[in-house]
């Protein structure tokens, strides 16, 4: 999976994406139900650095693979979508075999 750039960006991907879910769906409850306004904290901050760690990866992956902008956009766009990662690795795993 590390052994190209598109590789490299999937693991990005299912980082950000899990980190993404801690945060919506442990952290948020944790906050609002159990009134622990600390986890957010936590997950966020961790999350928000994930999320910038992916989007290096995606200027890496589109400088060095030379992707269409299309592709860059919606790397960038599913990272706001819950699972929205996981379901644009599908489409990675693919276009991974070429490079």
């Amino acid at each position: 999976m590390l052994k190209n750039p598109v590789g490299q960006l999937r693991l990005a991907g299912y980082f950000d994406g899990i980190s993404l879910l801690i945060l919506l769906f442990i952290a948020m409850p944790m906050k609002y139900m159990l009134d622990i306004p600390m986890a957010v904290r936590i997950a966020g901050a961790a999350h928000g650095f994930i999320f910038v760690a992916y989007v290096l990866v995606i200027l890496y992956v589109a400088i060095r693979v030379r992707w269409n902008v299309i592709w860059s956009l919606l790397a960038f766009a599913v990272a706001f979508i819950p699972f929205g990662n996981f379901i644009y690795d599908i489409k990675l795993k693919k276009l991974e075999q070429r490079y």
